[in-house]
């Protein structure tokens, strides 16, 4: 047994505890104290103790891709008809696509195993990661980490569909449910996946996450089998309409528990369920030029949204701090404690894990961070999390340290 105190603790789930300590037996959260109440066995400063953060959405099997694969802009006039330039996101996908072919199995196991290493240092203890044939699962049911392994599954025309679901049944019979690494299904996007298979996988209990209203151009796609998307598609050789559906929101109500990711051309009044998540990936939002997320109307209404890093084919690095950071600094209305909460609790409750992780709680597991805090003062200590650029300098898994420095780039 274990009882660590800080300037500040952030159980998530109840307010923050000034000077308060949280105490640790095995690998077990025993108790979550004020000052005073128990003499702490180590205290670790002006610092920060948090649960250890969730990335609800990345692709780990891209971490070879980091700075070669930047968007390209559009000739002429932007995306959505501004005449600012946006870049072309189908011409960004031919590049991910030839990224992937160019890597050898083997390359594809060093970058996930990459990848996930640079989450674990930044302090990610729950990852939700997608790839192409469920491949970074090994890797991910054998890390200091909690994960959701979500396997892959592409297919417009009726025959590709049914392969897809056939090899994703063929996948979780070998892969069953771990603890630690629960399988998950992903039908990519609403473009590259048939509408039969969002059915499907709807009426089963397991995670499941897709990409959602992503550009405008896959909105024109959807309603009126127009835009960039048709050639794409057709260069594909996978061009198929009669296998789309007409719009997101037959996706949303197909998927009444999904994960759906971006999201930055949804309505801001788009009906979600209390079990529905938005999962946002604010660095990569900026990277495509898209205008304001609407995440802040969504959550005003009680929609549950969690973030995501993606991949470093469109993020310098996969640090989901930082994206907490890049929305307090280009959302200012949003509360901070609203976005630690995504960072966390919001995240861990998606993945299907709250019971496990996502809060500093009675009986949970003992997933937690230590961030440096600057020497400074704010009204709201949440604030002295994501105003600063500090990083974290030491991680905790079911009560074991795991933490190694945290690398810098540029």
């Amino acid at each position: 047994m274990q009882t660590l105190s800080a300037r500040w603790i952030f159980p998530i789930d109840a307010p923050p505890l000034e000077r308060g300590t949280i105490t640790i037996d095995a690998d077990k959260i025993v108790a979550v104290e004020p000052n005073g109440t128990r003499t702490p066995d180590v205290d670790l400063g002006n610092a920060a103790i948090l649960p250890g953060f969730v990335n609800a959405h990345t692709h780990l099997d891209l971490s070879g891709a980091r700075g070669l694969l930047p968007p390209s802009p559009l000739r002429g006039r932007g995306a959505g008809g501004e005449g600012a330039e946006q870049p072309d996101f189908t011409q960004w996908l031919r590049k991910v696509i030839a990224f992937r072919r160019t890597r050898t199995p083997e390359q594809v196991q060093a970058d996930i195993g990459a990848g996930l290493a640079e989450c674990l240092r930044f302090g990610t203890t729950l990852i939700g990661d997608i790839a192409g044939g469920g491949a970074s699962r090994e890797l991910l049911a054998n890390a200091p980490c909690r994960s959701v392994a979500f396997y892959e599954l592409l297919g417009l025309s009726e025959e590709r569909s049914q392969q897809s679901l056939q090899s994703e049944r063929d996948w979780l019979a070998v892969h069953p449910f771990r603890t630690r690494c629960v399988p998950g299904r992903s039908p990519h996007a609403p473009y590259s996946v048939r509408a039969e298979v969002y059915s499907v996988l709807g009426n089963r209990w397991l995670p499941v996450a897709t990409h959602l209203a992503e550009t405008k151009e896959e909105l024109a796609l959807l309603r009126s089998h127009t835009g960039p998307f048709v050639e794409f598609l057709k260069e594909l050789n996978v061009w198929d309409p009669s296998g789309l559906v007409a719009d997101p929101l037959e996706v949303l109500r197909m998927l009444p528990r999904g994960i759906f990711v971006h999201c930055n051309y949804l309505d801001s009044a788009t009906p979600f369920t209390a079990e529905q998540t938005v999962v946002v990936c604010p660095r990569t939002h900026a990277a495509f030029g898209h205008p304001r997320h609407p995440f802040p109307e969504f959550l005003k209404r009680g929609v549950r949204v969690a973030l995501g890093t993606d991949s470093l084919a469109s993020n310098p690095n996969l640090d989901i701090l930082a994206e907490a950071r890049h929305l307090r600094q280009h959302y200012p209305e949003v509360e901070p404690a609203t976005l630690l909460r995504m960072l966390t609790l919001s995240g861990a409750e998606a993945l299907l894990s709250a019971v496990a992780t996502g809060s500093l709680t009675l009986g949970k597991s003992a997933n937690l961070v230590v961030l440096p805090l600057p020497k400074d003062d704010r009204s709201d200590p949440h604030d002295l999390v994501l105003a600063s650029t500090l990083a974290v300098s030491d991680v905790m898994f079911r009560g074991e340290w795991t933490s190694e420095p945290v690398p810098e780039f540029s």
